[in-house]
């Protein structure tokens, strides 16, 4: 199950107080922890969401995380439960699976030459360059690759350049007016 949330003229402080009581101490103290409206908002909005998608599967509430090696966060309690979520300025991507996912979203955002070349491999360099909207495109790229991270679990610790040419399935959607991209990755098969 994937939710999209984006009507961002949400983030107000009054928001946030109506939704600090709604998550755990650990996820209040992390909210807290960010010094920015938009922060504090995306972590406990996920979160809320988050909760809102495993109760509607039937889970029981407390949902205890732990981490793995890398940090990717798990259920303790469920581990046949897979989720993953991401936040930007103009949204929030939350998803759970019974397989293993990744998410990304970004907004977009002016990229300079170097940070695509030390991102994109030539081919992608290439069609970013030419394509008629080169930032979408780099965003699309981008939340690709940072999907494909987030599903191994890994973090970004693999090479950038050949990343997309692995196993898994990546699904990527725009939203032109709200200015953000999306991906999904999956295990292919």
């Amino acid at each position: 199950m994937i939710k999209i949330f984006d009507d961002m003229e949400q983030c107000t402080p009054e928001e946030i107080q109506r939704l600090l009581p709604l998550v755990s101490d650990e996820r209040r103290e992390e909210a807290l922890k960010y010094k920015h409206l938009f922060g504090q908002f995306a972590c406990l909005k996920s979160y809320v969401m988050l909760r809102e998608i495993l109760e509607s599967m039937g889970l029981s509430h407390p949902f205890i995380f732990t981490k793995n090696e890398h940090g990717k966060p798990f259920l303790r309690d469920y581990p046949e439960v897979h989720f993953n979520l991401s936040h930007c300025k103009n949204g929030i991507i939350v998803a759970v699976s019974d397989e293993p996912i990744g998410v990304d979203i970004e907004s977009y955002r002016e990229v300079d030459d170097s940070l695509m070349r030390y991102t994109m491999n030539e081919k992608e360099c290439q069609i970013i360059k030419a394509s008629d909207n080169p930032i979408q495109t780099f965003i699309e790229y981008w939340t690709k690759k940072e999907a494909v991270f987030k599903l191994r679990g890994t973090g970004i610790t693999h090479d950038l350049h050949g990343l997309l040419q692995g196993d898994e399935h990546v699904e990527t959607h725009v939203n032109p007016e709200k200015q953000y991209a999306y991906s999904i990755a999956t295990k292919k098969g």
